[in-house]
């Protein structure tokens, strides 16, 4: 697993900041930070995954740095790969981790946790 130690390191603290209902799982060839049972950001060698509102990725969709996440040959209109190239200070990280946890209370479960709440 190889993913950016100092940039997982600022996201966990900038997460903290908004919330405790955080967990960390290894998915996707790097870290993700799952809050309330969520992916919502993710952390890769030299990318970050960032799960935020259709109204943001279609603006930040066509800017420099940034590749849809694919899915059996689609784009996830909400998943956005941004290159770590261009995250350049602590507010560009910031940005990114507050678009991803503003985002988060509307996000739907995954389908299997979706079942899986309707079992319980």
């Amino acid at each position: 697993m190889a993913y950016d130690q100092n940039i997982a390191a600022q996201v966990r603290h900038l997460i903290a900041k908004r919330t405790h209902n955080v967990e960390e799982k290894v998915m996707f060839g790097g870290l993700c930070f799952m809050v309330e049972d969520k992916i919502c950001i993710g952390v890769k060698k030299d990318t970050m995954l960032v799960r935020i509102a259709p109204d943001v990725y279609d603006i930040e969709i066509e800017k420099e740095g940034r590749k849809p996440m694919m899915h059996m040959g689609k784009p996830i209109k909400t998943y956005l790969f941004v290159n770590l190239d261009e995250i350049r200070t602590s507010t560009d990280l910031a940005y990114w981790v507050n678009l991803c946890l503003d985002y988060n209370p509307e996000a739907p479960l995954s389908q299997a946790k979706q079942k899986a709440k309707k079992n319980r």
